[in-house]
């Protein structure tokens, strides 16, 4: 949290931080005002300071994971040259660590399948969010030189999403296997350099 924050500033965004932890462990549905505020150290009467209501909060919890995931592009893709930025960013998103970390980093896995369900405020920001995202990988894809990046940015973003959707409904051993495969075959497929 950056120091130039007011108290009111520090404490909205501590509410949003657990918010999106909690939906990316529990969904949307499983997050409730009295427990979020119990989570964030706070009194539940001080949740309408920050927000009209749930659907409000929920709205502003997306676009809180989706500022990570601009992060996290912006670290792989931003100062890195294409082939470099997209390799790495591959390996990040379908690493163990990214797997095991069910609370933070990019909520396509966690929450792509409910997002239907979501308030339409929160609809229309995670649809924002995937967007953001394939726009991301679609510029590094041009800069790479691939043909037809936009569709090959589409593709490569649902094959990561699915594939780390799937490891983590997956044992340790199998899901290390598959997301190796997956690393390989989606560097192959963009004619990024593979590991022997």
């Amino acid at each position: 949290m950056s120091e130039a924050m007011t108290p009111k500033e520090r404490t909205r965004a501590r509410i949003l931080d657990e918010a999106a932890k909690a939906m990316r462990e529990k969904g949307a549905d499983g997050i409730g005002v009295a427990a979020l505020m119990k989570r964030a150290g706070l009194t539940h009467g001080g949740f309408y300071a920050h927000f009209e209501n749930r659907d409000d909060l929920v709205a502003h919890a997306v676009d809180r994971m989706f500022q990570d995931s601009a992060f996290v592009l912006q670290r792989h893709l931003g100062g890195n040259a294409a082939a470099k930025g997209l390799s790495e960013l591959i390996d990040y998103y379908l690493s163990e660590d990214t797997r095991r970390r069910t609370d933070g980093g990019c909520p396509l896995p966690s929450l792509g399948g409910e997002a239907c369900r979501m308030p339409a405020a929160a609809r229309a920001r995670f649809a924002d969010g995937i967007t953001a995202f394939r726009a991301a990988l679609a510029k590094a894809l041009t800069a790479f030189g691939a043909p037809d990046p936009e569709a090959l940015a589409a593709s490569v973003l649902a094959e990561m999403v699915g594939a780390m959707t799937l490891a983590r409904a997956l044992d340790d051993d199998a899901a290390k296997d598959a997301l190796h495969a997956s690393r390989a075959q989606l560097k192959r497929r963009i004619g990024l350099p593979t590991p022997s």
